[in-house]
């Protein structure tokens, strides 16, 4: 197994030494995620399974209540999320970033605000721009996409759960919930 997953890396790192010159990343610099990682959002406190998805450029989170509205000139979106673990709510309200059109799989166009959050994948805290959207019918409830992993991670698409996430969460600077 473990020569398997030496295997496996080495592989993709071949492939990414392979690329074009375009490759701003030292491959030594990239962590080897599972397409399914376990990843803490640190507020609200929630950890939560999350797909690694190449296919999709914008990360997306199960986001219930959805309301965006407007206030002192900026445009805001407060909604909810709930701990699978607990079914625990949580209210949240974040500065929207932009509104975006996705194409579902049916071909319907499906209009979403998108905001920053913070999220622990492995040992690195990043700041990413998740769409949200109720994702009760898929498995897990947050995905990341490329726009997220580009210059932080290698998806291993054989294996899941390579890592845990390991922040300093003392460094976190995240907004107050109401």
């Amino acid at each position: 197994m473990i020569l398997l997953r030496i295997q496996t890396a080495i592989a993709l790192l071949c492939a990414l030494s392979l690329t074009t010159a375009d490759a701003r990343t030292a491959p030594h610099d990239l962590i080897i995620l599972g397409w399914v990682e376990t990843v803490y959002l640190p507020d609200p406190g929630l950890e939560l399974k999350a797909k690694m998805d190449s296919g999709a450029e914008t990360s997306s989170l199960d986001a219930r209540i959805v309301k965006k509205f407007r206030q002192y000139g900026k445009r805001w979106v407060r909604f909810a999320l709930t701990d699978p673990a607990t079914g625990e709510e949580y209210i949240m309200v974040r500065e929207r970033v932009r509104t975006i059109s996705v194409i579902q799989h049916e071909g319907d166009n499906q209009v979403r605000p998108t905001v920053m959050v913070q999220v622990c994948v492995a040992d690195r805290l990043l700041d990413i721009e998740v769409s949200l959207i109720d994702r009760r019918e898929f498995s897990y409830r947050l995905l990341l996409g490329r726009r997220a992993l580009k210059s932080v991670a290698l998806v291993d698409p054989g294996n899941t759960f390579l890592t845990q996430p390991q922040c300093n969460m003392a460094a976190t600077d995240s907004e107050s919930r109401l």
